[in-house]
């Protein structure tokens, strides 16, 4: 008896001690949690326009943020914007000369002065193309590309 009336009142006495909740190491879990999920936010693979089937590989780098050409069956369009209509690009010869030259004043306007990482990163172009887009039109395409100085060109493809 005596004993059950001295662990009642240790009870009440660890009680009263410990009464708080220790929130330190589940607000550390909680900053991490959010750090990984900012960090894995930005690595957001190139979302093709709904028009555009891209074919399928089992690559498994993720693109880089670069220029984007986007090659549908009715239009070419460089940085969302439609430059030349696939009618006209298959009447034409050769290097597609809108395409190039709206490259060219992209590249012109994006190259920072004494910056050898960004003049880099500015010659870098990723081509998003229809699965049924024929070979000769994104060999042209390529070639235009080329010919406006973007010598790193990236097909853009869904992984498997």
């Amino acid at each position: 008896m005596r004993n059950q009336r001295r662990m009642r009142r240790l009870a009440r006495v660890g009680n009263k001690s410990g009464s708080g909740l220790n929130l330190t190491s589940l607000m550390d879990i909680f900053t991490i949690l959010l750090l990984y999920l900012l960090v894995n936010q930005s690595d957001t693979p190139l979302e093709p326009p709904k028009d555009v089937k891209l074919p399928d590989s089992i690559v498994e780098t993720k693109p880089r943020e670069t220029l984007v050409v986007t090659v549908d069956a009715n239009q070419v369009i460089v940085k969302g914007e439609p430059v030349i209509s696939m009618a006209d690009v298959l009447e034409s010869k050769g290097i597609i000369d809108p395409i190039r030259e709206r490259m060219v004043e992209i590249r012109e306007s994006s190259i920072g002065l004494g910056a050898e990482e960004e003049e880099d990163k500015s010659t870098e172009v990723t081509i998003m193309a229809d699965r049924k887009v024929h070979y000769s039109i994104m060999k042209r395409v390529m070639a235009s590309c080329t010919a406006a100085g973007y010598t790193k060109i990236s097909l853009a493809v869904n992984q498997k």
